[in-house]
């Protein structure tokens, strides 16, 4: 009986809403979750650092491949429009609710709520303004390519636009969200690169392992066109 209604919720689920949805899933994860950096390998006296975020972040530029190689430039343009004014509510919010007073049941993980988020809203701004550039750049990337090579060659056209848009999308998101401003710039270009260089070849060596996704996707998709 269970089975039999979710199996009827689940095929009435048109598929593009459900990516559009699972989309901006992807986006408030990486928004909670990226402030975390995570250590990766020691390359002699460097250490190579990541946001727990690139796990995520490729595979929101494959489901923005995926609805434009589908439903076209303009309809993918829309829905980067539309994560993009979740990250700024998410922005807005976190300011919002961290600066309202706490009960008295709250007060013992006030401060540690308003770190976080405190965090929070400042990867949201930084990821706001990355996540623009990064995005738009992809779309009109994919479409170019798109033009050229028309319908073929789907894995040259996603990695290409995918692997320089991650690059401005990275460099941004990072310098923004990481850079500390009573630190020394030398220091702060060190911190950062570890975490730019490794950051950005994950990011692309992801969007090579999920290109299969993405043929998937379209296929999936154009099912229901």
């Amino acid at each position: 009986m269970f089975s039999a209604i979710i199996r009827t919720v689940v095929l009435k689920i048109q598929k593009l809403d459900f990516l559009i949805s699972f989309y901006i899933g992807c986006i408030a994860v990486s928004e909670l979750m990226g402030a975390k950096t995570t250590p990766l390998a020691h390359f002699g006296t460097v250490q190579l650092n990541a946001s727990v975020a690139f796990f995520i972040v490729p595979l929101i530029y494959s489901i923005n491949d995926s609805i434009t190689e589908v439903f076209g430039k303009d309809r993918a343009q829309s829905v980067v429009r539309s994560g993009l004014l979740v990250v700024l509510f998410f922005f807005l919010f976190s300011l919002f609710a961290v600066h309202l007073s706490p009960t008295k049941r709250f007060l013992p993980t006030e401060k540690a709520y308003e770190q976080i988020f405190e965090v929070s809203a400042r990867i949201s701004a930084a990821s706001l303004i990355a996540f623009a550039f990064g995005e738009f750049l992809d779309v009109y990337l994919f479409s170019r390519l798109r033009q050229k090579f028309g319908k073929k060659a789907l894995w040259i056209r996603t990695n290409v636009s995918n692997i320089l848009a991650q690059f401005i999308d990275t460099f941004l998101f990072i310098t923004l969200a990481f850079y500390v401003l009573d630190k020394s710039v030398s220091s702060n270009f060190g911190f950062l690169f570890s975490l730019i260089l490794p950051y950005w070849l994950l990011k692309c060596a992801m969007s090579f392992v999920e290109t299969p996704i993405v043929y998937l996707l379209v296929n999936w998709l154009r099912k229901e066109k």
